[in-house]
């Protein structure tokens, strides 16, 4: 396989011989690799990564994200859409199988959400539960992979990536988003994490990563949370924040608790 150095029993192997391991980390199933990709291929995605603080598809710029994306598949170069289609593919999807117990992953083409994400210094990404259906496919969200972009990054410029506890009493777990390393957890209403305070990279630098979100048809009915349906992003507030649930905006409380069909249907409206 072009971007790995194992074969397809090499990697199916590689991820049941780690399974338990994953399934019983703290919060929640979680783990991370290093240098799991091929070095050389990875700098050649690397050097085609769109800079997005010049032309971002999607900019964030609230009290909950200061952040840039990409959207869709039409900024990735050759050697990024390769990367991306190989983690769509299925001996990818098998190994992610292998690893997490989830059976009959689906991907998503689209990168609704996923796709090329970079901040800046000063950006951040608040402690949230992702969107838990795919806005187009209706598929249940199941699981994160994000592959860190970010070559001779040093723990003094932050963009931690950071897993909470379901009662949001503290981080469990921090990793930083080192070049070549990919981390995996399994997504619930309740699986909190984020990048919840201000990168303090210099300011000619910038964490870059790339996003894949992974569904099936239906989820086990003990990962569904009592009386939620469908739902956007859930932002939630660590002990240390300020700001309170009362002083947030009205704009994000109704963002929030409103279906995303409906906020589409906003939008156009607005257009």
């Amino acid at each position: 396989m072009e971007f790995l150095n194992k074969s397809v029993e090499e990697l199916n192997a590689f991820g049941k011989d780690r399974q338990a391991a994953y399934l019983s980390a703290d919060p929640f199933p979680n783990m991370y690799f290093d240098n799991f990709f091929d070095s050389g291929k990875l700098k050649e995605v690397l050097a085609e990564f769109p800079d997005l603080t010049k032309n971002a598809d999607l900019k964030f710029n609230d009290p909950n994200q200061v952040k840039l994306a990409s959207k869709g598949e039409y900024r990735f170069g050759e050697k990024t859409l390769a990367f991306m289609h190989f983690l769509n593919s299925q001996p990818f999807l098998e190994f992610l199988s292998a690893l997490t117990g989830i059976e009959n992953l689906i991907p998503d083409p689209f990168f609704e959400g996923g796709g090329c994400h970079q901040i800046q210094p000063g950006g951040m990404l608040k402690i949230h539960a992702d969107f838990n259906k795919h806005p187009k496919t209706k598929l249940d969200r199941r699981l994160n992979v994000l592959v860190y972009m970010n070559e001779d990054w040093h723990e003094e410029y932050g963009g931690h990536f950071e897993l909470w506890d379901q009662e949001m009493k503290g981080c469990i777990k921090k990793i930083l988003p080192l070049f070549n390393r990919m981390a995996l957890f399994s997504t619930t209403s309740t699986s909190y994490h984020g990048h919840p305070n201000s990168l303090t990279c210099p300011p000619d630098r910038t964490r870059k990563s790339m996003a894949l979100y992974y569904y099936t048809n239906g989820r086990p009915e003990e990962e569904v949370a009592k009386g939620a349906g469908e739902h956007n992003t859930i932002f939630k507030f660590r002990p240390e924040d300020k700001k309170s649930r009362f002083v947030t905006s009205l704009k994000e409380v109704v963002r929030q608790i409103t279906p995303p069909i409906l906020l589409g249907g906003i939008s156009k409206l607005k257009s």
